[in-house]
């Protein structure tokens, strides 16, 4: 559990389709012995008190991966309508308490429990922190102030919260996470071959 005085909540948006996986789930693979999307969790409970994980419904093989964890299980009636829905649904439920909610996607294997604790120690709540990867690219996660959360409730279509980003740009500061980290998201056959080429052993 993180000691720092910030107190963030998570949310791991798991209810999409994984429609280019070409009929697997790439959040059931496995990666250092685990399924991915159990792998993530744990590391979101090792440093938030408070995470909540949307899926598809409750009877899903997602929701069977974490349903042992002590983490808030969403299901998404409407997770056709992209990414937008696990959001809005998932940062509803966060209450109060908190100085921000962290954005976590769950097709992230290289996100590191060192990372997730740097990003909530470097967040001031007055702005929004997004993760980069060593280069600087943009990516994830990312830290919305509280402020912000009641932006979500308006959130439409599978870009995310790209259009809150965009909004408060002037508060945007960003943190560089080791490596390729904050950037691999893993969403088809051939990016999960590319990397356990690059990974072997994981």
């Amino acid at each position: 559990m993180t000691h720092s005085a910030t107190k963030i909540a998570i949310v791991i948006p798991a209810a999409g389709a994984s429609r280019r996986m070409r009929g697997t789930d790439k959040l059931l693979e496995r990666v250092d012995g685990q399924l991915l999307l159990r792998g993530v969790t744990d590391r979101a409970c090792a440093v938030a008190e408070r995470v909540i994980v949307t899926v598809p419904n409750t009877t899903s093989p997602r929701a069977d991966a974490v349903a042992s964890m002590p983490v808030t299980l969403v299901p998404i009636p409407d997770a056709k309508d992209g990414m937008s829905a696990s959001l809005r649904h998932g940062v509803r439920l966060v209450g109060s308490g908190v100085d921000g909610v962290m954005i976590l996607p769950a097709d992230m294997p290289d996100i590191t429990v060192e990372d997730l604790r740097a990003m909530i120690a470097a967040f001031v709540p007055s702005t929004i922190l997004q993760a980069t990867s060593e280069d600087g690219t943009p990516g994830h996660p990312v830290i919305f102030p509280k402020t912000l959360l009641s932006d979500f409730v308006h959130l439409t279509g599978d870009a995310g919260a790209r259009s809150i980003l965009q909004r408060n740009r002037d508060h945007l500061h960003h943190i560089a996470l080791p490596a390729q980290h904050a950037l691999t998201d893993l969403d088809t056959p051939e990016a999960w071959d590319a990397w356990r080429a690059d990974n072997p052993g994981r």
